[in-house]
């Protein structure tokens, strides 16, 4: 059944997705990647925004209003409480009113800012790159989770397989001892051998089952499947052994990219603080009509007025706190320069260590076979002994133990060099030969 077949069809029981397809359905279906795409579409969109800064600004009133005509010579400061009036004194302060209308518009536009706006596009357009870099990298560490959680899977499956078969072996052998006992050929601790042996046997399987079940739930998550659903294939991971790919340039990897981008974003804002203490040139273009006294006259604006100016407006006092903004940037810039040579340090130790782990599991796997080889050699022997009344059942017990750790060893060390290729694949931040060793043919 091909996999869009099993999404499909949720009741259906577990199918087998081979590494690739995991990955890919986890990268479908994660929460955290849609969040972040959807922050890349926000910040896409701010781009915009800021780009229409450059388009001229258009304003229009219109307003009717009852007022008393009160007015006085002097000075009122700009203040937001205070409504304004025009027109000669008054000198009679009376509660008489009057009828007032008004219509304008006002068109402003700044033709030139020695690069603000500019800085500002770049600001957002570093946050975009910023928020496309951000969906990688969630991207690829969503993809190393689910390829390591495919591997605990079958890991897992494996020794469950391994500690049922050994279940199996001590099943095998408990008629002969109870034939032997009953018959008084062996003594009775034979039995309570066997019946602690099949325990402790019973017991790893109850730990390998549970493990699995775990295993299985952790995978189950990242592909928003049932667990019912989820199986793991097992592909070449017990068959053969990977080669290990050349060392790639740790610069490329996913969150090495986006924390040297976030230097680009710290310095894209370090840029427009040092542009914003420039004056600001607006071109101003003005029409506007008022009308005041009886409704006939008033309601209808009749006295009509236009203008067109340049406008300079610059803030004295805002260079103090600029330049805190400054300093408080550039230290944000040194921060992000230093995490990003933390990264790639940490980067450098993973890899490190997994190339460590994968030349270990390598050695270990090229001594495993023997290992298990000796152990099954062993254990057919003394049954065979045991049968022929030469030895206690104790020997037996003891050969089946270790036969059934030689069999896991030699199971997960296959396994153990797949999971340390892939550790150095996550440290270098590109799993795609990985996935295609895996699902070579």
């Amino acid at each position: 059944m091909t996999l869009l077949a099993l999404l499909c069809a949720p009741s259906l029981a577990a199918q087998e997705l081979t590494i690739g397809q995991a990955v890919d359905r986890a990268m479908e279906q994660y929460p955290s990647i849609r969040v972040n795409d959807e922050q890349l579409r926000a910040a896409a969109a701010g781009i915009q925004m800021a780009r229409l800064a450059y388009l001229p600004k258009a304003d229009a009133l219109a307003q009717v209003n009852r007022a008393t005509r009160n007015n006085v010579y002097g000075l009122l400061l700009p203040q937001a409480v205070i409504s304004p009036i025009s027109g000669p004194p008054n000198p009679n302060n009376t509660g008489t009113n009057v009828w007032g209308s008004a219509i304008g518009f006002l068109i402003s536009w700044e033709p030139f800012d020695f690069g603000l706006r500019q800085a500002n596009i770049g600001v957002t357009q570093a946050t975009a790159r910023r928020a496309q870099a951000a969906l990688q990298r969630t991207r690829f560490e969503v993809a190393a989770l689910t390829a390591h959680a495919y591997l605990a899977v079958l890991a897992s499956s494996q020794a469950l397989a391994v500690a049922e078969a050994g279940k199996a072996r001590l099943a095998d052998i408990a008629p002969l001892v109870k034939s032997l006992v009953d018959s008084g050929l062996r003594p009775g601790i034979d039995s309570s051998y066997l019946s602690a042996e099949t325990a402790a046997a019973e017991g790893q399987v109850i730990q390998a089952r549970a493990s699995l079940q775990l295993a299985i739930a952790s995978l189950a998550n990242l592909l928003n499947l049932p667990e019912a659903q989820v199986s793991a294939a097992r592909m070449r991971f017990l068959e053969t052994v990977p080669v290990a790919g050349d060392g790639s340039d740790l610069k490329k990897h996913p969150a090495a990219i986006e924390q040297g981008i976030a230097q680009e974003e710290s310095a894209a804002r370090l840029k427009a603080i040092e542009r914003a203490y420039y004056p600001k040139f607006n071109a101003q273009a003005t029409t506007y009509a008022r009308g005041t006294g009886s409704p006939a006259t008033s309601l209808g604006p009749n006295i009509y007025n236009w203008g067109v100016g340049f406008t300079a407006t610059y803030s004295l006092l805002d260079l103090p706190g600029l330049r805190v903004k400054k300093e408080i940037e550039a230290a944000q810039g040194r921060a992000d320069q230093a995490r990003y040579e933390k990264l790639l340090r940490d980067l450098e130790g993973q890899r490190s260590k997994a190339r460590i782990e994968a030349d270990m599991a390598t050695r270990l796997a090229a001594n495993t076979p023997v290992q298990l080889r000796a152990a099954r050699a062993v254990h057919e022997q003394l049954a065979a002994r045991y049968k022929a009344g030469l030895i206690p059942m104790l020997e037996v017990v003891d050969a089946q133990r270790s036969l059934t750790v030689a069999e896991i060893d030699d199971t997960l060390a296959r396994l153990s060099i797949w999971r340390a290729q892939l550790a150095v694949a996550a440290a270098e931040g590109d799993l795609t030969e990985f996935l295609a060793r895996a699902e070579k043919k």
